[in-house]
């Protein structure tokens, strides 16, 4: 697909659209849930100093042209792009936030893939379910622990490989809008 075919597409509304370096264009729908609860992981980690190497939606390169650009990044402080990104290898965190369409691939696709690489800590939000899974322990084709925390239940603190610790206050995750009655 040319440039100027990509810029003059409409693309549906609610989707977020990236462009891979490798040519693949990936859409994906992004609902208010979804971007509010990525924006209150943010404040949570600005606990970590304004200067954290904190990413959102940026491609992370991993081995075999498995790039992922997770919802949420913490990275090592000395992380160094190599090229225009960073490695997996620089990778302390990655949050997945669950939406309608992506829940298999974060529950299960992720997980596998994340413990492959050794990521030491990989949480997954989901606000349908009003709960998060925190794996860490990371193992060949997964992780070795899983902790469920629901929604309201406090702060999760979540220790990190370099020693410092995200908080994940559980109390301020958005719960989606209840569906409006149609009777």
């Amino acid at each position: 697909m040319s440039v100027d075919v990509i810029t003059q597409t409409e693309f549906p509304t609610g989707y977020v659209v990236f462009f891979g370096a490798d040519g693949k264009i990936i859409m994906t729908p992004q609902s208010e849930e979804h971007s509010s609860t990525i924006r209150s992981m943010q404040i949570d980690s600005l606990a970590l100093g304004r200067h954290a190497k904190v990413t959102s939606d940026v491609y992370i390169d991993f081995p075999a042209d498995e790039n992922s650009a997770p919802d949420l990044a913490i990275l090592r402080e000395d992380a160094r792009k190599e090229g225009k990104r960073y490695s997996f290898e620089d990778v302390l965190l990655i949050s997945e936030v669950v939406s309608t369409s992506s829940a298999r691939k974060d529950y299960d696709d992720c997980t596998a893939k994340y413990g492959r690489y050794g990521i030491p800590v990989y949480l997954v939000v989901d606000p349908y379910a009003g709960e998060v899974v925190l794996h860490t322990q990371p193992t060949a084709n997964g992780y070795s622990t899983a902790l469920k925390r629901a929604y309201g239940t406090g702060k999760l603190p979540i220790p990190l490989a370099d020693g410092r610790t995200f908080t994940l206050d559980l109390d301020e995750l958005p719960l989606p809008d209840p569906e409006p009655d149609t009777h």
